[in-house]
């Protein structure tokens, strides 16, 4: 035989074996590695979630209307007799004394003369509405300004129908004034009007300020925030937290399983009101628990998950 033939029958005969061993071996390495891929797949996911205590606090229903300042004492000022207003001498801002002129009309008609007719102040204080210009035409029926006491400040806005159930004197309220921006001024209501107007189908209340401050002046526009309810020293958690699902309340809390994973834990409560973004809980959680309140709509109940980040107790909502 030669080195040629030899070789030739020996490369049949080594891939002959070859073939016969990974026939037997195949098999066996395939589901070697499917095994190490199933074991990948079956790891344990870790959802990751924000969460917040359970706190107690105080919430508080409220209405936001538009108002005025306005004195509490103020007088239109009329004139004695019909005729031109010939004069003015005080303009809006003005302070005028009681019995001071501060306007004049003439009187005259055609064929007649009469002395022009001084326009006293009725009160002291303010001029708190722009005056008649002068050539106007008055009558003792015409107004030709406002003069307003500058103490004893209140807030005067109407309130809509749909929002007068909760109205009643003894109201707390915030006021804010365009002049100061981020202040508050705290103020009560002290009258409501027992007539609603058929007109704007709204109801007139005043408010005092608690405090008195040169600052505020009669004629500024006004922003009131008025606490119509409060609901003081109830478990609450944002209302984030809360999953509704066909009328049943549900949160998730972080609890420890057997095994010192962190878990999520899905609990059906009993909710009261929502305010300011906080939802109150009146059975099925206590204070201090932990609750999921971002990361919980991946969750059904018992998954592994990793807290990323809290939200810190925020006390009082307002």
């Amino acid at each position: 035989m030669t080195m040629k033939k030899w070789l030739k029958k020996w490369t049949l005969v080594a891939g002959t074996i070859l073939i016969a061993v990974g026939l037997l071996l195949g098999p066996t390495l395939i589901a070697g590695a499917g095994n190490i891929a199933k074991a990948e797949t079956m790891e344990t996911p870790v959802y990751s979630v924000r969460t917040v205590n359970a706190q107690k606090q105080t919430l508080y229903a409220f209405l936001d209307v538009n108002g005025d300042i306005v004195s509490a004492q103020q007088a239109d000022v009329f004139p004695d007799v019909a005729g031109k207003l010939v004069s003015v001498q005080v303009g809006i801002g003005s302070y005028v004394r009681k019995g001071e002129v501060i306007a004049e009309v003439d009187p005259t008609r055609p064929g007649t003369t009469y002395m022009t007719s001084p326009v006293y102040a009725p009160i002291s204080g303010i001029v708190s509405r722009t005056p008649l210009s002068p050539g106007m035409t008055v009558s003792p029926n015409t107004s030709i300004t406002v003069i307003s006491v500058n103490e004893n400040l209140e807030v005067s806005a109407r309130i809509p129908e749909r929002e007068i159930a909760g109205l009643t004197t003894g109201l707390k309220a915030e006021v804010s004034l365009q002049a100061y921006p981020g202040e508050k001024f705290s103020a009560t209501v002290i009258r409501v009007s027992p007539i609603l107007d058929s007109a704007s189908r709204t109801k007139l209340i005043n408010l005092k300020f608690d405090h008195d401050d040169n600052r505020i002046n009669a004629g500024m526009f006004a922003r009131v925030r008025i606490n119509t309810r409060s609901y003081p020293d109830i478990l609450t958690v944002p209302a984030e937290a809360v999953i509704n699902n066909r009328g049943v309340n549900s949160i998730y809390t972080i609890q420890r399983d057997s095994a010192g994973q962190t878990i999520a834990a899905k609990r059906e409560l009993s909710c009261g009101v929502t305010l300011q973004g906080w939802t109150e809980i009146k059975s099925g959680l206590n204070e201090g628990e932990s609750v999921i309140v971002q990361g919980q709509q991946l969750l059904s109940g018992g998954e592994t998950v990793r807290i990323i980040g809290g939200t810190a107790s925020q006390g009082d909502a307002r």
